[in-house]
């Protein structure tokens, strides 16, 4: 008895001595460290194509840390598209997604890590996350959002701004600590580890807000020899909301002009410019029929900008801002800049760019390609990321050199008939005249073999839509299945047709015979190209395909997929 005593008396004085040290132990790995947050601006923000930019710009005293974690809950690690940070003087931070805070649970984390004598005090970091964070309602929308940022230590003050669009209002904003019906908030001495997710509430007028997912954007950017810059921007849109859109709003440089809009067919649009500032330009693009859900369209814009003028003996600058203020996301852009003919790039190398572009020469031209994933108005703040100086060398003789061409051209040909003419003349053989076939092709056969094959790319579309809102329940299965016999028909009616004036095409010969073989092929490569997008997706679904993998893959598809539907497309209109 009296030992069972000692053992318990030895067992208590353990505890008391111990136990204070491994609560300050435990404390000191969310709370002890050589800085600290003075403040947080947690700005959440709804872009027009629905994404969401969370930016959090912190204010930190004492000794700035080598590494800097932030985090938020991790149900929104699914929906993060992007992330990056910069400093107060928009320096970019190197930045590691889906690290742990500190071992705790439950968290998506990112590391910022500063350079080795870095004293700023004040920097940024942004998470740009997909539309799937927003859902649809009878009068607007519902944002599901992180309320604050997650800290490993306490920040005394957050100060939090929910930004919407035009045209949209707050109904109220749904947090852990307190529902609000503002736009702002904020939260004095945020803990560290903040777990508060939050739902926002807010209406908003029709088009205002359009869910949208834009896997590319191209702009091709040429120079004529007098200076003057053409630009074309081709957009290809999918739509990602349950509603049909009928127009699309277009962000285009500050000092953008003479905008042409055209579809996918290269028929003229209604182009609208709604705003423009100092920032961009807001050109609306109406649409000659409505994108319905689950469709994707192609969108060109053309304009002009301010021409440029040689600074001294045929040296000209170029400071190019590579993407405007886009107030959307694009999964994968490009710039292709083609200055006049005969010109030499001198800047920028290759190797200060980086892996992203590349050089194209040709036996007189050279072309500067530029490549980015991942692209919004965040790289517009960044001037590292967005203003490119070209320099390229160009001689003005230059500008004679096809003319010259051409008449040297003609000088021999006519030489060439000289003496032809003058020769002495032997005699001509027996001329054997074989008499044409008839194929019996008309204009009727073509005009009815590009309407029967833009008719049934937009038939196939349908019953996509089909399927997608039967799957989703909002079209009764026996109405779905009588739309669809009838869509099947009429597809099977079209491809009779189309069978049938092919083969008067490929027995026409010549250019009708080698279109429709590049058609052939081309459809092969389209059908190859669906095929691996379900491959991929399937992988994706039962977890045999990365998330970042799947991502790739899916975007160097989606460019494949783009490429082929525009040789179709301008096969059947060379066809037309």
């Amino acid at each position: 008895m009296k030992r069972t005593a000692v053992v318990f008396a030895l067992t208590i004085l353990s505890l008391a001595i111990f136990l204070p040290f491994s609560i300050a132990i435990q404390s000191a790995n969310a709370q002890t460290s050589s800085y600290s947050i003075t403040q947080v601006d947690h700005k959440v923000e709804v872009l027009y194509s629905g994404h969401v930019v969370i930016s959090d710009t912190i204010t930190v005293s004492g000794q700035v840390p080598g590494s800097f974690l932030i985090g938020f809950p991790y149900k929104y690690s699914a929906y993060i598209l992007k992330g990056t940070a910069y400093d107060s003087d928009y320096n970019l931070l190197p930045m590691t997604l889906g690290v742990q805070l500190q071992g705790q649970s439950g968290f998506y984390g990112a590391s910022i890590s500063f350079p080795s004598g870095s004293s700023s005090q004040v920097f940024t970091v942004v998470f740009i996350l997909s539309n799937g964070v927003l859902t649809t309602t009878s009068t607007g929308f519902q944002l599901d959002f992180p309320a604050y940022p997650s800290f490993v230590t306490t920040a005394s003050t957050c100060n939090v701004n929910l930004a919407l669009p035009t045209g949209t209002s707050i109904v109220g904003i749904d947090k852990s600590d307190g529902a609000v019906n503002s736009t702002t908030y904020q939260k004095n001495n945020l803990p560290a580890f903040t777990y508060s997710p939050a739902l926002a509430t807010f209406s908003s007028a029709s088009g205002y807000i359009q869910e949208v997912d834009i896997p590319t954007l191209n702009r091709q950017i040429n120079i004529n020899p007098s200076g003057a810059i053409t630009c074309t921007d081709t957009y290809k849109i999918i739509n990602n909301s349950t509603s049909s859109i009928s127009s699309f709003i277009i962000n285009l440089p500050r000092n953008a002009s003479n905008v042409v809009g055209k579809d996918q067919f290269s028929r003229g649009l209604s182009v609208t410019i709604q705003e423009s500032n100092s920032v961009t330009i807001a050109a609306n693009v109406s649409l000659i029929l409505a994108m319905n859900s689950g469709e994707s369209s192609i969108l060109t814009v053309d304009y002009t900008l301010p021409s440029m003028s040689p600074q001294q003996s045929g040296h000209f600058v170029l400071n190019l801002d590579l993407f405007p203020y886009l107030d959307y996301y694009v999964d994968y852009a490009s710039v292709t800049i083609t200055p006049p003919e005969g010109a030499q790039i001198v800047t920028p190398r290759l190797s200060s760019i980086g892996p992203s572009a590349d050089v194209t020469r040709n036996v007189y031209q050279e072309t500067l390609s530029i490549n980015k994933e991942g692209v919004s108005y965040i790289d517009s703040i960044i001037p590292s990321e967005d203003v490119l100086p070209i320099t390229f060398n160009y001689n003005p003789l230059w500008i004679a050199f096809h003319p010259t061409s051409y008449m040297w051209a003609i000088a021999i040909a006519g030489s060439v008939v000289v003496a032809l003419f003058i020769r002495p003349k032997a005699k001509a053989p027996q001329r054997i005249i074989v008499p044409k076939m008839t194929v019996g092709l008309s204009p009727e056969n073509i005009k009815a073999f590009t309407d029967s094959y833009e008719e049934k790319n937009h038939i196939i579309s349908e019953i996509r839509s089909l399927e997608a809102r039967a799957q989703r329940g909002r079209i009764p299965r026996r109405r779905y299945k009588v739309q669809r016999r009838s869509l099947e028909l009429r597809l099977n009616s079209l491809n009779q047709t189309i069978t049938d004036v092919r083969e008067m095409l490929r027995n026409a010969g010549g250019s009708y015979s080698e279109s429709i073989r590049q058609l052939e092929i081309a459809e092969v490569e389209f059908n190859e190209v669906e095929l691996s997008i379900k491959t991929i997706e399937t992988r994706h679904e039962i977890g045999e395909l990365p998330l970042e993998a799947y991502r790739k893959q899916l975007t160097d598809l989606e460019r494949r997929k783009t490429k082929v539907e525009n040789t179709i497309n301008g096969l059947l209109l060379r066809l037309r």
